[in-house]
């Protein structure tokens, strides 16, 4: 089992998304935490660089995105960097 972080950041933005793609970053955070950080099963998954990695929670206008890194494969942990805006995501 993956120990999901999120930074101060990325915590403050989940309080801030409506309500439905809370509950999707929630499905999205709890699959990271059983399955792992390569989630293949949801849209526009893919790699950044290194470590970090994206995808789509909610499609549409506006589209939201997830970003982590995966800090440590040995004790299984990852970050959550960002949550919010495809406009505003930071790459």
């Amino acid at each position: 089992m993956w120990e999901v972080r999120l930074t101060k950041r990325a915590n403050e933005k989940k309080n801030k998304l409506p309500i439905k793609v809370q509950g999707l970053l929630l499905t999205l955070l709890q699959e990271i935490k059983y399955d792992g950080p390569y989630r293949h099963n949801w849209k526009n998954f893919g790699k950044l660089e290194d470590n970090k990695y994206h995808c789509h929670i909610k499609k549409g206008n506006p589209t939201y995105v997830v970003c982590w890194e995966i800090i440590d494969k040995i004790i299984q942990i990852t970050e959550v960097y960002y949550v919010g805006t495809h406009e505003k995501a930071p790459y």
